[in-house]
């Protein structure tokens, strides 16, 4: 062999060493990265159900007709927004309104009686005010009178004693005194005549006096009677406006209207029957329900979790990121109810409202992948025993 020959096969054999051991190294550090990976590594681990909804927080609120009732109107809607207090069924009020017709008809005639009797009074206590003035005058002329006059009988009762003690004397004839004596006498007759006046003017005003209270007292009693009228015509109408209030079905939440009963002008309707739904205003929430062995002991509030709806493709619109809030603790259908929190960060193309369905997954545990396997591995010895048994 020639010495080229030589030098190439010792070359091909040096290149090929360490390719091989490049490759080597390679491998190991391939096998070493998994290995790190399967020993290592925090995989999610998820519970997953199709049995999910997004729901607002409060309950849905019926909408019920009170009474047995012809409907007059329907404002009723479907997903229609509504405020509280907004008046969405009429039921026929028109009998009640008749009677407050007929009752505002009774009571707008007392008040003109009222009035009525109101000046009269008024018109009475002038009347004796002005009756007062004049006796209180007419006494206080008749007690002058009767001072004059006494002031004069006093007079002729001291002529004529003065008289009598000049007849006695001689100074003046019989005939003057007795003149005085009749003058005496006829100015006390005066007096004595004039004194009974006053008593019977104050007793006349006395009597005037308690005619005219009677008189008050009765006009009194008959405006007492017509307010006592007036009472209850007022409870009257006031019954009947509620009876109108009652036959006005009114939202008793603010949301939109998730439900409705197709109601025409002229239909009857019974005494509690459904007349819609409201779905309130506020934040939504998922419900989902999971098997019991997949929920109790594995899902707890604070776990990470993810939505997506159905009809709307995950990879396009994206999923809904929300957290666990509560687990239930009773098993109803077979299932326990858990409540999720929507957290912030949906596609803005979703159109979350109350109802939409959807699959919800929990991330539940993180184990690596030889955790995993092992699992597996457990299970599949274990179900041949439990199907043997």
């Amino acid at each position: 062999m020639s010495t080229s020959f030589i030098r190439t096969i010792r070359s091909l054999k040096t290149d090929g060493f360490r390719r091989s051991l490049a490759l080597l190294v390679c491998v190991l550090a391939m096998l070493s990265a998994w290995a790190a990976w399967f020993l290592l590594a925090a995989v999610p681990r998820y519970e997953v159900t199709d049995t999910a909804r997004l729901e607002v927080g409060q309950a849905m609120h019926l909408v019920q007709a009170p009474m047995v009732g012809r409907i007059v109107a329907s404002r009723l809607v479907l997903d229609a927004k509504v405020e509280a207090g907004d008046v969405l069924v009429e039921l026929d009020a028109e009998p009640e309104r008749l009677q407050i017709q007929e009752q505002r008809a009774r009571l707008a005639a007392l008040d003109p009686q009222i009035r009525a009797l109101d000046a009269e009074i008024a018109a009475a206590e002038q009347g004796r005010v002005r009756e007062r003035d004049a006796a209180d005058v007419a006494l206080d002329e008749a007690r002058a009178r009767l001072r004059e006059a006494e002031v004069l009988a006093h007079y002729a009762d001291g002529e004529a004693t003065r008289l009598d003690r000049l007849q006695r004397e001689g100074l003046v004839p019989q005939r003057d005194l007795d003149q005085g004596k009749s003058e005496a006498a006829r100015r006390r007759a005066a007096a004595d005549s004039l004194r009974p006046v006053a008593g019977r003017l104050e007793r006349e005003q006395r009597t005037r006096d308690t005619d005219r209270e009677a008189h008050l007292k009765r006009l009194l009693g008959e405006i007492t009677q017509f307010q006592g009228q007036k009472a209850p015509l007022l409870a009257a109408i006031g019954r009947l406006e509620y009876e109108i209030e009652r036959r006005r079905v009114r939202a008793p939440v603010g949301g939109r209207l998730g439900e409705v009963a197709v109601l025409r002008p002229g239909a009857v309707v019974a005494e509690g029957e459904k007349l819609g739904a409201i779905v309130p205003f506020g934040a939504l929430r998922v419900v989902a329900e999971f098997p019991p062995e997949a929920a109790l002991g594995r899902i707890h509030p604070g776990q990470l979790a993810r939505l997506r709806l159905h009809g709307f493709p995950w990879a396009q619109y994206g999923s809904i990121p929300a957290a666990v809030s509560s687990v239930g603790s009773e098993v109803r259908g077979g299932l326990i109810r858990v409540e999720l929190a929507v957290r912030p960060g949906a596609s803005p193309s979703l159109p979350l409202q109350h109802g939409l369905p959807g699959s919800v997954e929990v991330e539940v545990e993180r184990l690596t992948p030889a955790t995993l396997i092992l699992r597996a591995a457990g299970n599949l010895v274990a179900s041949p025993r439990a199907a043997s048994k």
